[in-house]
C-alpha cells in the first residue's frame, strides 16, 4: 500500500475510536468528595441535573445546577426529589419530560419498591417522570405504568426525540447479567420492552445513552476488553437496522477505574461520563499535615465518582454522522 494512504487509514481508524482529554465537570460545585454520576441537560445547555450520593450509595438524591455567568451554582435538591432512594435523571431531547428511577411506591398505599439478588434485598427502582409545567416548574412524579415496570430493577433511562425509552435492566431475559431495553413509544402508550440486541447476552450492559435519532447509542460493560470493571462502548446503527459490533472508546474516556453512566450534551460530541479515577499518589509523598491530609481526601479526586466530559466528535465523523 502507499505510505501515504496507509498513514491516512490508520487516522482514520483511530478516529473511530478515540475520544478527546478528559475535563472535570465543576469541580468542587458539581463534582465533589462525594458520589456524582447521570449527568442531564436542559435543551440549552444552562441547567444539569444531576445524581448525588454516599459512597455505599445506599442514599441517592437527584440535584440541579444552573450555569450563571460562566460558572455553575450552587446545586440544590429538585423538586421532585430528597424523600425516596431517586437517581439517574434523563431529560427528554425537547425538554417537556425528566425520567429517573425510584424507590417510592408506585401508587398511593403500597410499599415501597423492593428487589433481590443472590438472597440479598435492597431498595429497587421503577421508572418515573415529571412534565415541564406551563410556569416553567416540574410537576408531580409519574409512575410509568406497564410492561416496563415489570420487576424492581429499572436503571438509568435515556429518551430517543420520537418518544422511544431506552434503560437498563435484570429481566426474566436478561440471563445472569443486566441488559438493555427499549421500550417503543406508540399512540397507545409504550410498548412492552424489547432487549436491545448488541452480541452475546453473557456480557453484562448496562446505562444506555441514545441518540437523540438512535443513530448510534453509548453504554457502559465490559465486552472482554475493558479496562477496568467497567468501561464505556459505541454501537452504530447499520442500514438494515441492526446494531453494530460495540467499538470500545479510545483516548481517556476509559481508564482502570469504573466508568460508567454515559449521556450525551447538547453540542454535537459532547459526552459526559461518570468515573471514579482519582489522583496518582507517589511514595515517599510530600508530607502531610492534618489539614493537608483531610482536604486532599476530601477532594473530587479522593477515588469518589465524579462526572467528567469529553469530545467524541472525531468518533460520529468517522461514522458519517456530522450533526
Amino acid at each position: 500500500m502507499n505510505p501515504h494512504r496507509f498513514a491516512c487509514a490508520m487516522a482514520l481508524a483511530l478516529a473511530c475510536t478515540t475520544a478527546t482529554a478528559a475535563e472535570l465537570l465543576a469541580p468542587g460545585v458539581i463534582s465533589t468528595g462525594l458520589q456524582e454520576t447521570s449527568a442531564t441537560f436542559s435543551p440549552d445547555g444552562g441547567t444539569v441535573y444531576f445524581m448525588r450520593s454516599d459512597f455505599g450509595e445506599k442514599d441517592d438524591t437527584i440535584l440541579v445546577s444552573h450555569r450563571q455567568h460562566g460558572h455553575w451554582s450552587t446545586p440544590e435538591v429538585t423538586s421532585f426529589s430528597g424523600q425516596w432512594h431517586d437517581s439517574e435523571p434523563s431529560v427528554s431531547p425537547d425538554g417537556k419530560r425528566l425520567y429517573f428511577v425510584s424507590n417510592r411506591p408506585p401508587r398511593p398505599g403500597a410499599a415501597p419498591v423492593m428487589a433481590q439478588m443472590a438472597g440479598h434485598p435492597f431498595p429497587g427502582k421503577n421508572l418515573w417522570y415529571v412534565e415541564r409545567q406551563a410556569d416553567g416548574r416540574w410537576g408531580e412524579p409519574v409512575h410509568v405504568d406497564g410492561a416496563l415496570n415489570d420487576g424492581a430493577m429499572i436503571y438509568n433511562p435515556s429518551v430517543a426525540a420520537n418518544g422511544d425509552v431506552y434503560f437498563s435492566a435484570h429481566r426474566p431475559d436478561s440471563g445472569r447479567a443486566y441488559q438493555i431495553y427499549v421500550a417503543r413509544q406508540t399512540a397507545h402508550g409504550l410498548a412492552p420492552p424489547e432487549r436491545v440486541e448488541l452480541g452475546d447476552p453473557a456480557h453484562n450492559r448496562m446505562d444506555p445513552a441514545i441518540d437523540p435519532d438512535q443513530r448510534f447509542i453509548l453504554f457502559a460493560g465490559d465486552e472482554g476488553d475493558a479496562l477496568g470493571r467497567a468501561d464505556i462502548y459505541i454501537a452504530f446503527r447499520q442500514p438494515d437496522g441492526r446494531w453494530g459490533k460495540p467499538e470500545h472508546l479510545a483516548g481517556e474516556v476509559n481508564s482502570d477505574s469504573l466508568e460508567n453512566a454515559p449521556s450525551l450534551g447538547r453540542r454535537f460530541g459532547e459526552l459526559y461520563v461518570s468515573s471514579n479515577r482519582g489522583e496518582e499518589v507517589h511514595f515517599p509523598k510530600a508530607r502531610d499535615d492534618a489539614h493537608s491530609l483531610q482536604q486532599r481526601l476530601e477532594s473530587p479526586l479522593n477515588g469518589s465518582r465524579n462526572v467528567w466530559r469529553f469530545d467524541i466528535g472525531a468518533v460520529l465523523k468517522a461514522h458519517g454522522i456530522a450533526r
